[in-house]
């Protein structure tokens, strides 16, 4: 401590005379200060003395410290025996579900505070690291901005989220309106929200202090800024980097105001210098939080809107993602946790910087258990936007406008609101379901969401429009990235699993997994891989457009009438063009579900969409025959061996040769559909090794589908070309049978386990196991029959791939099946 009331830039300051420390600069401070500075201020100073080295940016500042509050708060101005009395006796007993006085005590105290003049020592300590930042700041004073934000003694502890309680300004210019900005957030500690979540979580008023962080600003107004986290916050996967980006400044993305892009990034790819970005999403960012003129703390930032064609695209490239994630990864590793983490993007210098960091308080925290919520019927879908937490609410709609209506808000409703940020939190927790117009899955609102275990459906646009008060919905989390609010109370059942207590099987369970945005939480399932992601699953929902229109826009864009054209430029606009959209879509699907399930395989089938369902495509209808059976008709090899469709084929195949060569998921087996001939068998595999894709180079399998009679009456000059088969019961039976599973008329004779076809499949099973090579099935029937699956286990497949709501049942049946004999 230096022993003069200036501030050195490597030390702290204190009173001529050894008094309390005050005030301490970021580069003094690490986690063991937390008392002290808080947890958000100790970890900036964490960051600062031991990451910069390793190319983690961090803006420099200071902090008060805990005890500069703790004086401040107890100081007697005017003999009535300071605000520490004061504040206690408006707390005491205060019912924080009373909502309406909670807001008057909350109110009164924060005055008080604001009001309350600073201790001679601490305000001249402030105006010198103030004086001392402008100078390192390279500016005069009043072109220089900071950031002042709140740091609470008992926040960002790994089993506490007191993210977002206290006050943040931004672009605060000036010593003036820093100081002021300091007794806001001072004030801020008796927020209502904060109030409620000390009081909800056991912590004591007088125990939590405050210390305020002085920072410099990133320019991120112009650039771009959002939170990333080091594990996927719905399903809990460690093995990626989440990242959430938009343009302005961060609280836009924080606050739940902006629906922002999105990232992952594989972290094993990142280490190994590999391309590693898994998923490219691009958010509707319609509004930006930038500077304003206005120098009144409160009023120096304001939202504008973002030109529509950069709401289009991307706000970070495939680098600024990668670089990150490669930060994100060295402040994981050094804290030991995954954590939660803000950055900017300064648009003067372009550089990347790291504003905080916080531990990650929930899915880090989850056991060994597997709580699963699936729906059981449906219904008509009234509103649907980005799915928070997995779960399932139901009950009647409150919708709130403001803040000041909380009162209204009853036990078990379901919570619709423009946004809901902290200071809903009093009323959040006896939501069974919440319903926002804006946010993404970083902000405030999603991560208190998750925090009280309660599903919310953040950034749907027009929630409060269409839902009313009284109307009775279920709110679903339960199918995928999309959250869905159903009409009508609906049933839904929960399934709670032990995934330690899964016993050993003499055969691989694997998955039939096709959206790659469930495949994280799939993954958590028992499971030795997937056993078939259809291609065609990928293309439907990553790309929606045909291929051949794809290929026609890049090579003759006047080939497609106008309104095509613009339809397809739009949904393309964030990719350098239509063939790299295509590949690199697929590519993402693809790396999505190898690296979910890594190291098990992932067995990818080429596309076989009928010509039917091609035609459903965006611009299909210019480019598919019809066809009286499409069912066997143009589809699978015959289709990829077509000179009609070469370019198409080729670019599926550059997807999986990127996935497997260039981020190194070498996990990922090609699988070939619906292999009516050996001479097509022979063609499709020299096909895919003119495209690079060799059996056996890199660990290569390429097994083909068994679900053609030939395939079986012939197995083994077909698996001649083939390192194996996975058995497509479905067609197996239709074309065995001679039925269309499609036909009401007929299709109560559709039955995997008529006798003709099980004489089919033993056919496939025997040959394989007769040359070693891989049998598994992936159809429908093993999850629909159990007593098929019992009669595949006896006759020794090797893998049996089944419907994820199916996986945990069909395992433990089968143990005892095996137990038993």
């Amino acid at each position: 401590m230096n022993d003069s009331t200036s501030t050195d830039a490597g030390g702290s300051t204190g009173g001529s005379t050894g008094g309390p420390v005050n005030v301490r600069w970021f580069s003094t401070l690490g986690l063991g200060d937390l008392e002290q500075v808080g947890g958000k201020n100790a970890s900036l100073g964490e960051m600062v003395s031991h990451l910069t080295d390793l190319g983690v940016r961090v803006p420099d500042g200071f902090a008060t410290t805990a005890d500069a509050f703790h004086r401040f708060i107890a100081t007697d101005v005017d003999g009535s025996g300071g605000l520490a009395e004061r504040i206690s006796g408006l707390l005491d007993g205060l019912d924080t579900d009373d909502v309406r006085r909670l807001a008057e005590v909350g109110a009164e105290i924060r005055g008080a505070v604001v009001g309350q003049p600073f201790p001679e020592d601490l305000e001249a300590e402030v105006r010198a690291a103030y004086d001392q930042l402008v100078a390192d700041s390279g500016g005069p004073d009043g072109t220089a901005s900071f950031a002042v934000r709140s740091s609470a003694t008992a926040e960002d502890l790994p089993d506490a989220s007191f993210a977002g309680q206290q006050e943040t300004f931004l672009n605060v210019r000036g010593i003036d309106a820093v100081l002021h900005a300091i007794r806001e957030v001072f004030a801020s500690l008796y927020n209502d929200r904060a109030i409620a979540y000390r009081v909800h979580h056991g912590f004591a008023h007088d125990d939590v202090g405050l210390s305020a962080g002085v920072q410099r600003m990133v320019r991120s107004d112009i650039g771009s800024s959002g939170v990333m986290f080091t594990m996927d916050t719905e399903s809990g996967f460690r093995d990626a980097v989440f990242i959430t980006s938009a343009y302005g400044l961060g609280e836009g993305v924080v606050q739940g105001a902006v629906n922002p892009d999105e990232f992952y990034v594989y972290k094993p790819a990142l280490r190994a210098g590999r391309p590693a970005v898994l998923k490219r999403g691009v958010g509707g960012k319609a509004t930006k939080m930038v500077y304003t003129a206005d120098e009144t703390v409160g009023r120096t930032t304001e939202f504008v809107d973002v030109e529509p064609a950069d709401s289009r695209l991307l706000s970070l490239t495939d680098a600024e993602v990668e670089e990150l994630a490669r930060h994100a990864l060295v402040i994981e590793d050094h804290y030991g946790r995954p954590m939660d983490i803000e950055w900017g993007k300064d648009g003067v210098d372009g550089r990347l910087y790291v504003l905080q960091a916080r531990p990650e308080t929930v899915e880090s925290r989850r056991g060994g258990a597997l709580e699963r919520f699936a729906m059981d019927e449906s219904g008509p879908v009234l509103v649907e936007g980005r799915a928070i937490g997995q779960k399932i609410g139901a009950g009647p709609v409150r919708v709130l406008r403001t803040v000041e209506q909380m009162h209204e808000f009853c036990e078990g409703e379901v919570l619709v609101a423009d946004m809901t940020d902290p200071d809903w939190e009093p009323i959040m927790k006896r939501a069974s379901a919440i319903v926002t117009n804006r946010g993404g899955r970083t902000c405030h609102a999603a991560i208190i969401a998750r925090e009280l275990g309660i599903p919310a459906v953040v950034g749907s646009g027009n929630g409060t429009k269409e839902l009313a008060d009284g109307r009775e919905v279920t709110v679903s989390c339960a199918e995928g990235d999309t959250g869905l609010v159903y009409d009508g109370i609906l049933d839904f059942t929960v399934e709670r699993t032990e995934l330690s207590e899964m016993p050993d099987l003499p055969v691989k369970i694997m998955m039939n997994v096709g959206t790659p945005e469930q495949a994280f939480s799939f993954a958590q399932l028992p499971h030795r891989g997937v056993g078939l992601a259809r291609l065609e699953f990928i293309i439907n929902r990553q790309i929606g457009i045909h291929p051949k229109a794809l290929l026609d826009l890049a090579r003759d864009p006047d080939s497609l009438d106008a309104d095509l054209r613009q339809e397809i430029s739009e949904t393309i606009a964030a990719y350098p063009g239509p063939r790299e959209f295509f590949v690199q879509r697929v590519a993402e699907g693809i790396s999505m579900l190898g690296a979910a399930f890594a190291p098990y395989p992932v067995i990818v089938r080429m596309s076989d969409f009928k010509s039917n369902e091609y035609a459903n495509l965006v611009g299909g209808e210019l480019y598919e025959p019809h066809e009286e059976n499409p069912m066997i008709g143009y589809r699978g090899a015959a289709r990829y061996l077509s000179p009609d469709f070469a370019e198409c084929f080729t670019m599926e195949c550059e997807a999986i040769k990127h996935v497997r060569e260039e981020m190194g998921l070498t996990n990922i087996w090609v699988m070939i559909p619906f292999v009516r001939t050996v001479r097509e068998a022979r063609g499709v595999i020299d096909l895919l090794a003119r495209h690079g894709l060799v059996r056996g180079e890199n660990d290569l399998k390429v097994v083909m589908m068994c679900e053609v009679p030939s395939n079986a009456v012939i197995a083994e000059q077909f698996l001649e070309h083939f390192d194996g088969f996975s058995i497509g019961s479905n067609d197996m039976t239709q074309l065995t049978l001679g039925l269309d599973r499609d036909s009401a008329l007929v299709s109560e004779g559709f039955d995997e386990r008529d006798p003709a076809v099980l004489h089919m499949l033993d056919l496939a099973i025997t040959a394989c196991r007769a040359q070693g090579k891989y049998v598994g099935i992936c159809g429908q029937g093993p999850s629909d029959h159990p007593e098929l699956a019992e009669w595949l286990l006896e006759r020794g497949i090797e893998s049996m791939s089944l419907n994820p709501d199916t996986v945990v049942p069909t395992w433990l049946r089968l143990a005892k099946v095996a137990g038993g004999s």
